[in-house]
């Protein structure tokens, strides 16, 4: 199956006078809950749904722990999962600390093999 995209307009205001270009713009088939997850999964290997689920949440639930532990969660076949720390500068080093820090987000790497699984991929433009 082809994936599909559409084109979209985007205007770059830093040149005189401003321009637009048409960029490529993937569009979305619907959504794969955890649920669908589970029944794909159950239904390639000897565990049930359930069981698929339950997986699956708890992966969630020790990536999360181990994130929150400071350290980097590698998934073999699937990817890594690292703290990115959102902060404001400090004049110096000493009046650097934890009023500097506004937030934190979660940076996916997705592996090499996850990677080469959407190599062969097909587009097709739609109107």
């Amino acid at each position: 199956m082809a994936v599909q995209f559409k084109m979209v307009p985007k205007q770059n205001n830093l040149v005189s006078p401003p321009e637009v270009k048409f960029y490529p713009c993937c569009v979305s088939k619907g959504i794969v809950t955890l649920d669908d997850l589970a029944k794909v999964i159950s239904s390639r290997c000897t565990i049930s749904k359930a069981d698929c689920y339950g997986v699956i949440i708890a992966l969630s639930d020790a990536i999360g722990e181990a994130l929150s532990d400071g350290k980097i969660v590698k998934v073999q076949n699937l990817g890594s999962f690292q703290l990115n720390l959102l902060g404001t500068a400090a004049e110096d080093i000493e009046a650097l600390g934890k009023s500097n820090i506004k937030s934190a987000k979660i940076v996916y790497r997705p592996s090499i093999d996850l990677k080469k699984k959407i190599n062969g991929i097909t587009y097709k433009r739609i109107r």
